[in-house]
């Protein structure tokens, strides 16, 4: 299927009176490397009255494209942003929750010497979408609870799934490490630091990080993969902490950008699917993958009113796109 898009207009949309400014300055996590990039997103609505600077459909429906710079919000903070926005189009006097700059509330723990200078490979990685339906994610949770008399969450079965699948696909040595990372909302572990009425949009993740030889990986059950995940999950607060209090050997934030190693983004709790300007909460939310040095998978959510997940891809190189889509299959 193929169609065509004509642009009838363009216009840029200003203030409507001087804007203050003043020196901002951002935080130890905001200045992490990898983060000097421009986020992508689609947001699609199913109906609108008469929007105005964006793109129509024929239905009556409408899309809103956004960029935001990741050095300067993460995806909860991002989000938290543009429902404010939503907000004030509503007009409501004041958004529910204020964003709070506040960079200076965020530990600075003393600075690790530092390693060698990141280095920004191009892999030339090809972009891929698919579906994980809810009964599979569904049945791998059930074995898991089966297992271990725990509950995992989709997350967990989208990445563990994700990593196995790409593990497969590249075929490295059974004994070279592969990674996995993802980077989780540490807000809640900052209670005496910052605003409690909340607010606070800059970075505040901590990148939580696993590591397995490709030969255990390849030959795991899913649900073995997932206790690796979830492992790493569970050290989370113990490892923030001792960041936080400079206790930590290495940098966490010190990022290796090579083939062997997969970054996770997880957009299904951002709040972008309850922005409303007036018009309704959006029907879907598309993001885009990053850059071409960085191996991503980003986990969101299939089109109301589907249920499981959709995962937008950027993470194998054209030689190994097959069969990662071929072990993505349940």
């Amino acid at each position: 299927m193929s169609f065509s898009v004509i642009r009838t207009g363009q216009s840029l949309v200003g203030p409507s009176e001087p804007t203050p400014s003043e020196m901002l300055y951002l935080s130890i996590i905001d200045r992490v490397p990898g983060l000097r990039h421009m986020v992508r997103s689609l947001h699609v609505f199913k109906h609108g009255q008469e929007p105005a600077k964006v793109t129509e459909f024929t239905c009556g429906g409408f899309v809103v494209g956004l960029i935001s710079i990741h050095a300067i919000a993460d995806g909860l903070g991002a989000a938290q942003f543009i429902n404010a926005i939503g907000e004030i189009a509503r007009r409501l006097t004041k958004p529910t929750v204020d964003p709070v700059w506040s960079r200076e509330l965020i530990p600075n723990p003393p600075k690790l010497p530092p390693g060698p200078p990141p280095v920004s490979p191009s892999f030339k990685l090809q972009y891929s979408t698919m579906d994980i339906s809810q009964d599979s994610i569904n049945q791998v949770k059930a074995q898991f609870f089966e297992q271990t008399g725990h509950r995992c969450s989709t997350f967990d079965v989208a990445i563990a799934k994700t990593w196995q699948a790409r593990t497969r696909a590249i075929e490295l040595d059974p004994d070279v490490d592969v990674h996995v990372c993802f980077f989780a909302n540490i807000r809640h572990l900052l209670p005496q630091v910052l605003p409690a009425e909340g607010g606070y949009y800059g970075n505040c993740f901590y990148p939580v990080a696993v590591t397995a030889a490709s030969g255990e990986v390849v030959s795991a059950e899913l649900v073995d993969v997932v206790k690796i995940i979830r492992d790493a999950k569970a050290r989370l607060p113990a490892d923030c902490a001792k960041w936080a209090a400079g206790d930590s050997k290495e940098d966490p934030y010190e990022l290796s950008f090579t083939y062997n190693s997969l970054f996770v983004s997880d957009w299904t709790r951002l709040g972008f699917l309850e922005v409303d300007y007036g018009w309704g909460m959006p029907i879907h939310v598309i993001p885009f993958a990053y850059c071409e040095f960085m191996a991503v998978a980003i986990i969101g959510a299939q089109p109301k009113p589907k249920k499981g997940a959709r995962l937008m891809t950027q993470c194998v190189g054209k030689e190994h796109l097959e069969a990662f889509q071929d072990e993505m299959t349940f």
